[in-house]
């Protein structure tokens, strides 16, 4: 049997948020990397942390300078 659903709500305890964040970066990175790949679709993510530091991933370089250009207007 399954776990149970997740209440989503802000993690009060600052380490405790830091070390979800980063599991929860890299899900999200392989499943984006995986998305591309299996259905040959381009994919660009932009993450920022709390801090402000940037992690992105694009299967496409050009793909990503432009989603980030749309970002930004």
């Amino acid at each position: 049997m399954g776990r149970g659903r997740v209440q989503l709500r802000r993690i009060e305890n600052k380490i405790s948020r830091q070390v979800t964040f980063s599991k929860r970066r890299s899900g999200l990175l392989k499943k984006a990397h995986e998305i591309s790949v299996l259905c040959d679709a381009d994919v660009a993510l932009i993450v920022f942390s709390n801090k402000g530091k940037l992690f992105e991933y694009s299967n496409d370089s050009r793909f990503f300078f432009s989603s980030f250009l749309l970002l930004n207007n």
